[in-house]
C-alpha cells in the first residue's frame, strides 16, 4: 500500500525517526568508556522518567522478565502476594507468581474497573500477621484501558500499618501517564521499552526503593539473570554483568532526550488530551467504552466494546486491508468483543485524527451499528486547543 501504515496498537507503538537513526550507529565496544557514559546517560534518564533518585537496574528482555525480575528478588518459595483480577496482563502476572511457588490471594474483578483502595485497605488490616509480602498492581492494564490510582493504594497500605511491599507495573503507563516513584511511596517499578518509551522491545527495568534492596538481601528465590545485585554493582559504573542493547541503549537516551525537551507535564497533557478525543469519538459513535469508572479512563489507549453479534476481530481485519491501520485486539475474556485504540507515544493530533477516520469508515464497512459523529466530536475537541 501507498503511504505510511498506522501503528496503533497499545505497544509496540510507532518509533519516531530520531529514535531510528539513534539505534542505526554503530555497535561500540560494551566494556569500552563510550559504553560506560551511554549506559550512565540511560539511568539518569530513566530516574527522571520514573521520578526516583534510587537503584534502577535495566535490562536486555521484555515487560514479562521485569515482572519476574521484581517478584524473585523480593520473594521467597511459599510467600503470600496480594493481586488484583483487572485484566489479561494482571491474570498473567498472577499466573508467573504461581509458577515461582507464591502463594497469591487474587481479588476478583469485571476487568471494567481498577483496584479498588478500599479492598487492599482490608485484605492487608486482615492479615494480622503481616504474612502478606507484596502488594502487586498493574497500574495501566493495556487489556481493558483502566488506570489503578497508585497514591490512593499507597494510603492504603500505609492507613493499615502494613510492612508489605509495593509492586507496580508500569509497562503501558511509563512515558505517557504520571508516575512518581518515591513520592507515592513505590517499592519495584515495573517497566520496558515498547510503548512510551517509544523504542522497539528489547529493554525491561526494574526502579527499586532502599525497602525492596533490604527485602532483596533475605529473599530465597532463585536468581542468577535477573539478580539486582549483579546488574547494580556493574551499573554503578555504568557496565553490565552480561552482554547489553547496545542499539537499543542509543536509542533510549535519544527517546529520554525528546521527552525531557517536551517536558514530562506536556507529556502527560498531550496524552490525556488523545484519550479524551477518543472517548469523546466512541461516545460519538454510540459504542461503549470499556472502562467504567471515569476516574479510571487510560490515557494511553482506550477499549471499545463492540454490540453484541458483532465480530472486534472482524472489524480490525477489514480496518487494516482497506485502510492499512493497525488496532489492538481483545485478549483474554474480551477475545473478540472489543478492539483498543492506542494513543500513546509518539503521537499528534493529525495522527490520531487519521486513527479515528480509518475506525469510523471501518464501522460502516463492517455492518457495525454506529452513529456517524464520532470523528466530528474529537476533532471539535482537538480543535478547541485543549
Amino acid at each position: 500500500m501507498s503511504g505510511r501504515h498506522f501503528l496503533q496498537i497499545p505497544g509496540p507503538t510507532n518509533v519516531p525517526d530520531r529514535v531510528l537513526r539513534a539505534i542505526g550507529q554503530p555497535t561500540i565496544d560494551h566494556r569500552g568508556p563510550a559504553f560506560g557514559r551511554l549506559n550512565l546517560d540511560c539511568l539518569a534518564g530513566l530516574r527522571e522518567i520514573v521520578q526516583t533518585a534510587g537503584a534502577v537496574a535495566l535490562y536486555p528482555g521484555s515487560g514479562t522478565g521485569a515482572w519476574e525480575a521484581a517478584l524473585v528478588n523480593t520473594c521467597s518459595p511459599g510467600d503470600r502476594l496480594l493481586m488484583f483480577e483487572t485484566g489479561h496482563f494482571a491474570t498473567l502476572w498472577k499466573l508467573m507468581a504461581e509458577r515461582l511457588g507464591l502463594v497469591v490471594d487474587f481479588v476478583p474483578g469485571d476487568w471494567r474497573r481498577g483496584v479498588e483502595p478500599a479492598v487492599v485497605e482490608a485484605k492487608l488490616r486482615a492479615d494480622r500477621g503481616g504474612a502478606i509480602r507484596a502488594v502487586c498492581v498493574v497500574h495501566n492494564e493495556t487489556s481493558t484501558g483502566v488506570t489503578s490510582r497508585i497514591p490512593l493504594i499507597r494510603a492504603a497500605l500505609d492507613a493499615a500499618r502494613h510492612p508489605a511491599l509495593l509492586l507496580v507495573d508500569t509497562i503501558s503507563s511509563l512515558g505517557s501517564l504520571e508516575y512518581r516513584h518515591d513520592a507515592w511511596g513505590v517499592d519495584v517499578t515495573i517497566g520496558c521499552s515498547q510503548k512510551g518509551l517509544m523504542l522497539p522491545p528489547g529493554l525491561g527495568l526494574n526502579a527499586i526503593s532502599a525497602k525492596a534492596l533490604e527485602a532483596a538481601a533475605t529473599a530465597r528465590l532463585p536468581r542468577s539473570y535477573w539478580d539486582w545485585e549483579a546488574m547494580l554493582k556493574d551499573s554503578a559504573t555504568g557496565y553490565t554483568p552480561y552482554t547489553p542493547s547496545t542499539n537499543l541503549l542509543y536509542g533510549l537516551r535519544e527517546a529520554c532526550a525528546m521527552l525531557a525537551e517536551e517536558g514530562l507535564p506536556q507529556v502527560f497533557a498531550r496524552h490525556a488530551c488523545h484519550a479524551e478525543a477518543t472517548r469523546r469519538a466512541v461516545r460519538g459513535w454510540g459504542l461503549e467504552i470499556v472502562c467504567q469508572e471515569p476516574a479510571e479512563y487510560s490515557g494511553a489507549l482506550t477499549a471499545v466494546l463492540l454490540p453484541p453479534g458483532h465480530d472486534a476481530d472482524r472489524l480490525r481485519r477489514i480496518i487494516l486491508e482497506r485502510f492499512d491501520l493497525s488496532l489492538g485486539t481483545g485478549l483474554g475474556r474480551l477475545a473478540g468483543r472489543c478492539f483498543r485504540i492506542g494513543h500513546l507515544g509518539d503521537l499528534n493530533d493529525l495522527t490520531l485524527a487519521g486513527t479515528l477516520c480509518g475506525v469510523e469508515m471501518g464501522l460502516g464497512l463492517a455492518g457495525v451499528p454506529h452513529a456517524p459523529g464520532g470523528v466530528a466530536a474529537a476533532l471539535e475537541f482537538l480543535s478547541s486547543g485543549h
